[in-house]
C-alpha cells in the first residue's frame, strides 16, 4: 500500500512539472506574440500617407486598411483618400484646393477656388515583420507622380522604431517640391497608461523640407515662412481615428482628421448571423430502390442543396452509377467555400450503389468547372479519414464534365425567367468648369434571367434620386479632345430626370468539346451610349494560372434620350465641332495571368479601341480576403491625345466591393464604382455583355488567407 502511494506520489509530481513546463511555454509563445505584435501608434500626414504632419515616413499600414481624411494646412483644404494595395505599396489619392485663390480660367462660371488632383505612392524595401528588426525600414516615393505635378517630388526615406522607448525616428531626402534632407520623430510617452486619454497622445516634431520660396506651383500666401520646424501632438484612437494640430512653418497652425478602416481583411459591417451552418444531418446511404426511389432522393438532395444557398437544375444517371448534376452557386464567393459544403452534403446522403458523383456549377449560362467525387471518397471524408486538402487532391476541379453516355434524366428544372436586383449607384466627376465635384446618386434596377432556359438576358433601368450633372459640359474648354468624341460626351447620357433603359442584351454561351475553351455570342443595348453585336473566344482550362481570349464587337452609338442609334459622331476641330459617319469597331487579343501567391490578376488588352486608336491596355487586380477587388490600369495608344500640352494616356483604377459587408449572410453581388485620371476618347471601348473570363474566373476564385 505504501509503495503504491510512492509511485502515485511520483507520478503527479511528474505530471505537475510537466504542466508547469506547459504553462511556461505557452507564457513564452504569449510573451513573443506580444512583442511581434506590438507597434506605435501610426501616423498619416496631410496627404494621407504614411508620415507626420508634412513629411513622409518610409512606415506603411497591413495590406487592405483605406482611409479617408482632411486637412487644413494654410493656405490649402486637402481631401485625402489612402489605400494600401500590399504591405509594401501605399497609395492616396488628394484634392488641394487653394483657398481664397480663384481659378484663372473658370472662376466667372463658378468653379472657385483653384484645385489641384494628386496621386501619391510609396513603395517599402524591408517591413519590420521580414526579420531585421535591428536595422531601419527603407522605402522611396513620389508625390503627385500623375497628372500636371505642380507638387511633384521624389523621395527616399528611412524609419527606425524603438518600441520600447515609445520613439521613432525618420530621416530621408527629396527633391523638387521636397528639397533636400528632411526628418521626423514621434514619442508617445504614456502608451503604457492605463488612463484612455493619455495612452493614446503622441507628440511629434518634423524638419519641413518644402521648398516654399521658390516652387512655382506654391500658393502666394504659402511662401514666407520662419522656422522649418513643425511641432504638435496627434491622438489615434484604436488604429481608426486619427486627430492631430501642429504648427506650420512658425506662422500659423494646421490642423488634420482622418479615419482608416481594415477593408481588405474584414468579414464585414454585419455578422454574418444568417449564413446557413455546414451540412451535417440528417445522414442517409440507403440505395436508390424500393425504399429509397429516385423522386425522393432527388427531392432530398435538391432541397439540402437549397438550403446550402445552391440551386439544383439537373440530375442524370447512367446505369453504371454515375450521377451527373449541374448547378448554380448564388452564395459563395470563392471555390474552396463551395467545394467544401457541397463534400459535406454528398457525404452525408449519396446513396451507397451510387459508383460517384460528377458536379458541373455554372454561372450566367456558362458552365464553369466540374468535379468527380467518388462515393468511396465521401464516405471516408465524412468519418473523418480524409482531410479537405486530401478530397481536393483525389477530386481536383476540372473542365465541365459533360453528361455521361446512356444516362437518363431524373431531374430538370428550368432556369428563372426573371430575377430582379435593386442597386443604389454613386457617379462623380471632378475638375467640371462649374464647380469642383459633380455627383450622380441614381437607383438602379436590374432584371435578369433567361430566355429558353439557354439564352442570358439582361437589362438595367436607371433612375437620378440626386444629381448636379445638369450643370456640367460636355466638352473641355481647355484641352478639347480631337478623337472622334467616344466618351467625352458621356455625361449627356446622364442629364435626365427620368427613367431611362440604360441596358438591355442577349447571351448565348457555349463550351466546347468540354476542354475548357469558352464561346458567346450577344448583341442589343450594351450600355447607356452603345448597342451592337460581340462575339467572344476563350481559352481558360480549369485549374489554370493564364488564360488566353479574342473578342470583338460592331457597335452604333445610341441617341442621348430614347432607344434610337444615330449614324454621326462628333469631332472637334479646334473649338468647333463637325460630324462624321460613325460604326464603332473595337477587336482585342486578351492575355489573363494570375499571380496566387499575391491574389493578383494581370490583364493585357492588345487591338483596336472605340475611337479607331491601335495599342494596348495593362489592368492589373487585386483580391482581398474580405472579397474587396482593387484595379488598377495604363493604356497606351497611338490616338496621340493631348491634355496641358502632354501626351495623355488612359489610367485610373476601380473597386468591387461585396454587397454582403452590409447584409447577413454571403452574397456573390458587387458594387462597383470606377474614376479614370481624365475622361478622354483616348484607349476607350465599349462594354459588349457579360465577358467570359470574369464570370469563370469568379467561380474558381481561390483567395490565399494570410
Amino acid at each position: 500500500m505504501q509503495k503504491i502511494f510512492y509511485v502515485f506520489l511520483v507520478t503527479a509530481l511528474l505530471q505537475a512539472e510537466d504542466s508547469s513546463s506547459l504553462f511556461h511555454d505557452l507564457a513564452i509563445v504569449q510573451e513573443i506574440d506580444k512583442k511581434n505584435n506590438d507597434a506605435l501608434p501610426f501616423f498619416h500626414n496631410s496627404s494621407m500617407m504614411g508620415g507626420y504632419f508634412n513629411m513622409p515616413s518610409a512606415r506603411t499600414l497591413s495590406s487592405g486598411v483605406v482611409g479617408v481624411g482632411a486637412a487644413r494646412v494654410s493656405p490649402y483644404n486637402i481631401y485625402g483618400l489612402s489605400f494600401q494595395y500590399f504591405d509594401r505599396v501605399e497609395l492616396s489619392l488628394n484634392y488641394r484646393i487653394y483657398t481664397g485663390m480663384e481659378d484663372q480660367n473658370f472662376k466667372h462660371m463658378g468653379f472657385g477656388d483653384e484645385a489641384e488632383r494628386i496621386g501619391n505612392f510609396k513603395f517599402v524595401f524591408n517591413l519590420p515583420k521580414d526579420g531585421y528588426e535591428d536595422f531601419p525600414t527603407f522605402a522611396v516615393g513620389a508625390d503627385d507622380f500623375i497628372g500636371t505635378k505642380r507638387f511633384n517630388s521624389e523621395y527616399i526615406v528611412a524609419t527606425k522604431s524603438w518600441v520600447n522607448h515609445n520613439i521613432e525616428a525618420t530621416l530621408g531626402w527629396g527633391r523638387k517640391r521636397l528639397k533636400g534632407f528632411f526628418g521626423g520623430i514621434a514619442w508617445t510617452p504614456w502608451r503604457q497608461s492605463s488612463l484612455l486619454v493619455l495612452k493614446d497622445l503622441s507628440l511629434l516634431a518634423e524638419y519641413d523640407a518644402v521648398d516654399y520660396k521658390h516652387h512655382s506651383g506654391e500658393h502666394p500666401q504659402g511662401r514666407k515662412f520662419d522656422t522649418r520646424i513643425n511641432a504638435g501632438v496627434a491622438y489615434v484612437w484604436k488604429d481608426t481615428l486619427q486627430l492631430s494640430i501642429n504648427s506650420l512653418r512658425g506662422r500659423t497652425f494646421a490642423a488634420m482628421g482622418s479615419l482608416r478602416y481594415p477593408l481588405g481583411t474584414s468579414q464585414g459591417f454585419i455578422p454574418k448571423t444568417h449564413e446557413p451552418p455546414l451540412y451535417g444531418s440528417p445522414i442517409d446511404t440507403e440505395p436508390l430502390g424500393v425504399v429509397r426511389p429516385d423522386r425522393e432522393f432527388v427531392h432530398e438532395l435538391g432541397y439540402a442543396l437549397g438550403q446550402q444557398g445552391l440551386d439544383l437544375y439537373r440530375v442524370c444517371l447512367n446505369p453504371e452509377g454515375d450521377l451527373w448534376i449541374r448547378i448554380i452557386n448564388n452564395a459563395y464567393r470563392e471555390e474552396n467555400i463551395l467545394r467544401e459544403r457541397l463534400q459535406r452534403l454528398l457525404a452525408a446522403i449519396t446513396p451507397s450503389n451510387i459508383k460517384k458523383i460528377i458536379v458541373v456549377v455554372e454561372s450566367d449560362g456558362v458552365l464553369c468547372q466540374g468535379y468527380t467525387f467518388r462515393t468511396e471518397d465521401l464516405y471516408r471524408y465524412r468519418q473523418g479519414k480524409i482531410t479537405n486538402f486530401e478530397m481536393a487532391t483525389l477530386s481536383p476541379m476540372t473542365n465541365p464534365p459533360p453528361r455521361p453516355d446512356l444516362a437518363s434524366t431524373l431531374y430538370r428544372r428550368k432556369k428563372e425567367v426573371w430575377m430582379f436586383t435593386l442597386l443604389p449607384r454613386l457617379q462623380t466627376f471632378f475638375g467640371s468648369s462649374t464647380g469642383k465635384v459633380k455627383y450622380n446618386v441614381s437607383l438602379i434596377g436590374r432584371p435578369e434571367g433567361y430566355l429558353f432556359d439557354d439564352i442570358y438576358y439582361e437589362a438595367q433601368v436607371g433612375y437620378a434620386i440626386k444629381s448636379s450633372f445638369q450643370k456640367i459640359g460636355d466638352r473641355d474648354r481647355l484641352n478639347p479632345s480631337h478623337l472622334p468624341n467616344v466618351r467625352t460626351d458621356t455625361i449627356r447620357y446622364y442629364q435626365t430626370n427620368s427613367v431611362s433603359l440604360e441596358m438591355a442584351y442577349l447571351q448565348k454561351s457555349w463550351n466546347i468539346q468540354h476542354k475548357g475553351l469558352f464561346y458567346r455570342l450577344s448583341g442589343g443595348y450594351f450600355e447607356p451610349a452603345y448597342g451592337g453585336g460581340a462575339t467572344e473566344l476563350l481559352y481558360y482550362p480549369a485549374g489554370s494560372n493564364w488564360a488566353l481570349g479574342v473578342e470583338e464587337a460592331t457597335v452604333w452609338k445610341r441617341h442621348y434620350q430614347g432607344l434610337q442609334f444615330t449614324s454621326k459622331i462628333r469631332r472637334l476641330k479646334g473649338t468647333r465641332a463637325v460630324y462624321e459617319k460613325f460604326m464603332g469597331v473595337q477587336y482585342f487579343l486578351d492575355f489573363y495571368y494570375t499571380f496566387k501567391p499575391w491574389d493578383v490578376d494581370l490583364k493585357i488588352k492588345v487591338g483596336q479601341f472605340l475611337a479607331k486608336d491601335r495599342g494596348v491596355r495593362f489592368e492589373v487586380s487585386r483580391w482581398f480576403p474580405s472579397g474587396l477587388n482593387v484595379s488598377l490600369w495604363y493604356t497606351i495608344t497611338n490616338g496621340h491625345d493631348h491634355v496641358n500640352r502632354t501626351t495623355y494616356y488612359d489610367k485610373g483604377f476601380a473597386l468591387a466591393l461585396p454587397l454582403d459587408f452590409f447584409l447577413r449572410q454571403s452574397s456573390r453581388t458587387y458594387l462597383g464604382y470606377a474614376m479614370s485620371a481624365w475622361l478622354r476618347d483616348v484607349g476607350a471601348f465599349a462594354d459588349s455583355g457579360r465577358p467570359l473570363y470574369p464570370t469563370v474566373r469568379l467561380e474558381r476564385l481561390h483567395l490565399e488567407k494570410r
